[in-house]
């Protein structure tokens, strides 16, 4: 026996495998992990109309891995009526985290000013995250727009980190490090992360130390959330299309090897 299987079925195949679940509901079985659990009840914990800082760390190569991670914990804020700023210590973050901060505020009825604001970009990681726990209004006199942050209702009481309850980081490298350093070792404040899951190893000793208090990373981050938040969405479908194409990858070895071992039998 021997199997003559042409490379362009092979890859219709996985087209297939990978673009029904993006169609169609599967609703494969995936399990909470800690870390997860872990974050999603500290965000449980935090009082009504506290203030999360949000920082889009990330470029626009890993947005489609992002995105998902992204979607949850905004959705999560607004539905546990937080207030959110919105900030990016990366150019390419800045246009996308504004979109994702739109998009799920929008669908949540929140209100411009009051509910959330969106900063924009500032360059000098090091200097912008320490300004920022001296200064606030230093570091940013004005939203993406134009607007003075003195203006607008949620930002105009903000002096510092002491204002602010959580820190979130949403990012696709290493920069998360430098919240760890400038704001979490001087400043003692409460720090999470979302993250690639190709990243999420550099994280892990700092989520055992303590001084990372919640860890989410991947698609597979990502559709734990949903599954906590009760609402699956673009990572329980990302998942579901990564499972099938590695359950096809399987098949397709082991019917290679079948087909191997029945052709030496015959010889």
């Amino acid at each position: 026996m021997k199997l003559n299987l042409d490379r362009r079925t092979i890859f219709i195949l996985i087209a297939i495998a990978v673009v029904l679940p993006l169609i169609f509901k599967l609703g494969l079985p995936n399990k909470v992990t800690p870390e997860v659990k872990n974050f999603f009840e500290k965000i449980e914990s935090i009082e009504d109309s506290s203030v999360v800082l949000i920082s889009f760390d990330f470029e626009a190569s890993s947005f489609p891995e992002i995105q998902p991670l992204a979607n949850s914990i905004l959705q999560h804020l607004f539905a546990k009526n937080l207030k959110v700023i919105g900030i990016s210590l990366l150019a390419e973050g800045t246009a996308l985290g504004e979109k994702v901060l739109m998009e799920n505020a929008l669908e949540y009825n929140k209100r411009y000013g009051k509910d959330f604001v969106f900063l924009g970009f500032r360059p000098q990681i090091t200097a912008t995250i320490l300004g920022l726990g001296e200064d606030f209004y230093k570091v940013f006199p004005e939203d993406y727009y134009g607007n003075s942050t003195l203006s607008l209702e949620l930002t105009r009481n903000i002096k510092d980190y002491k204002d602010i309850t959580l820190l979130v980081s949403v990012a696709d490298g290493d920069l998360p490090l430098y919240w760890v350093n400038f704001a979490v070792a001087r400043y003692e404040k409460d720090l999470a992360v979302l993250s690639t899951a190709v990243m999420a190893t550099s994280f892990y000793p700092f989520l055992n130390s303590g001084q990372i208090k919640g860890l989410v990373s991947g698609l597979k981050g990502a559709a734990e959330y949903e599954i906590l938040l009760g609402k699956p969405g673009m990572g329980a479908k990302g998942m579901d299309a990564q499972s099938m194409a590695h359950l096809l990858i399987i098949l397709l070895v082991i019917l290679g090897n079948i087909g191997y071992w029945m052709e030496r039998r015959k010889k």
